[in-house]
């Protein structure tokens, strides 16, 4: 007999199937590239919208240990997920109020201001022993960290490092998706610079996705992968494996005349008799707007136009090039997977990747793939 979950799956209007075997193998091919430095992992906004407590704990079983949030509240939910060895990192930083239950739940606070220092070293003495931090400075982004004056004042502040232990120093590269970009090689010097003067000896990270693949320089004692792992190229030619395969639901079928109208505004005229296709995702559920009229479905390799404006639950679908009879109600219809990737539908959308992933809903039918499978590929298991 079907359980809920099943049952559930079976009204949802679409799939989501996230590839964890897939995942891990990201992650080691990562790791391996960028050894001996350590390589962590990305996890936050509910691991890029695949569900941080399904994916953090394959990363560990892959060998992560380092993982980063962007919220206090994030890391508190996913604690209990991971090994207790493992070590989660706030990227937003240190909310006012908040360094009591940080420094009790044991997470490590990225540090982006002298406010914030300030903080969690009175956090400290009040504890009465050190706390791990890291400490951020802004090597040219201009959006967190310190900046070199704010790092003089830090060095002069009497005490500081006897009462906070500065676990790694890092920053953020701003172009890190076009290698050639020389505004990486500048923020690389500049880090370097401020990194130096916090000690010669302090652990280093500055390589996101893409710094992980533009050379050895720039991969210091830890790297900070996130889109990577979840399965698009951070860079091209990065050869990661697929993690995320979206289908939708095909909830109604119709022919239609020359000259009808498909969708608000009307945006689409039939040029002929066409057949349609009704499915079960819009909007609503992150697929953007934008996409009516520019990308399409894909049933048995077979190209299917969105026709008309993307709404809130629906979008419509030309499969007029489909036998008769080849599509039926509640037949499912790729919208991610072997035949439209990732990165062809941020282009599409004018867009990135990270918004496409994150953007997803949770009304979809989630399906985790545990065990080495091609079923992503677009092969039969």
């Amino acid at each position: 007999m079907a359980n809920a979950a099943d049952e559930a799956a079976t009204w949802a209007g679409g799939r989501l199937t996230i590839d964890l075997a897939a995942l891990k193998a990201n992650y080691r091919l990562i790791a391996w590239h960028v050894a001996p430095a350590c390589a962590a992992a990305v996890v936050k906004a509910d691991a890029y919208g695949l569900g941080a407590e399904r994916v953090a704990p394959a990363l560990a079983e892959a060998g992560c240990r380092d993982f980063f949030v962007a919220m206090l509240g994030e890391a508190l939910g996913l604690r209990r997920h991971l090994p207790g060895d493992a070590r989660l990192y706030v990227l937003n930083g240190l909310a006012p109020g908040a360094e009591a239950v940080c420094a009790a739940a044991g997470v490590i606070p990225v540090l982006n201001s002298l406010e914030q220092a300030q903080r969690w070293r009175a956090q400290a003495r009040r504890l009465d022993r050190r706390l791990a931090a890291v400490v951020q400075v802004d090597s040219g982004m201009s959006r967190l960290g310190l900046s070199p004056g704010e790092v003089d004042r830090l060095l002069a502040s009497p005490g500081f490092f006897e009462d906070v232990e500065v676990a790694l120093v890092m920053s953020h590269l701003a172009c890190a998706d076009t290698p050639s970009a020389m505004a990486n090689q500048d923020q690389l010097a500049r880090y370097e610079a401020l990194a130096e003067r916090m000690g010669p000896r302090t652990a280093r990270s500055i390589a996101n996705s893409g710094g992980c693949f533009i050379s050895g320089d720039f991969h210091g004692d830890l790297v900070r992968p996130g889109l990577a792992l979840y399965g698009a190229a951070p860079v091209e030619g990065v050869p990661v494996r697929p993690v995320v395969r979206l289908e939708a639901r095909v909830i109604q079928l119709r022919t239609i005349p020359a000259g009808a109208g498909v969708g608000y505004g009307l945006t689409y005229v039939a040029p002929g008799e066409r057949r349609i296709a009704t499915i079960s995702v819009g909007y609503a559920d992150g697929w953007p707007r934008r996409l009516g009229g520019r990308a399409g479905a894909y049933f048995g390799g077979v190209r299917l136009p969105i026709i008309g404006r993307v709404s809130m639950d629906s979008m419509s679908l030309d499969v007029s090039d489909l036998p008769e009879g080849a599509l039926s109600e509640g037949a499912l219809v790729e919208l991610i997977g072997p035949h439209q990737s990732l990165e062809t539908l941020a282009g599409q959308a004018e867009t990135i990747a990270y918004e496409i992933l994150t953007g997803l809903g949770d009304r979809f039918a989630r399906t985790y793939l545990t065990q080495p499978h091609d079923v992503l590929m677009g092969i039969d298991a």
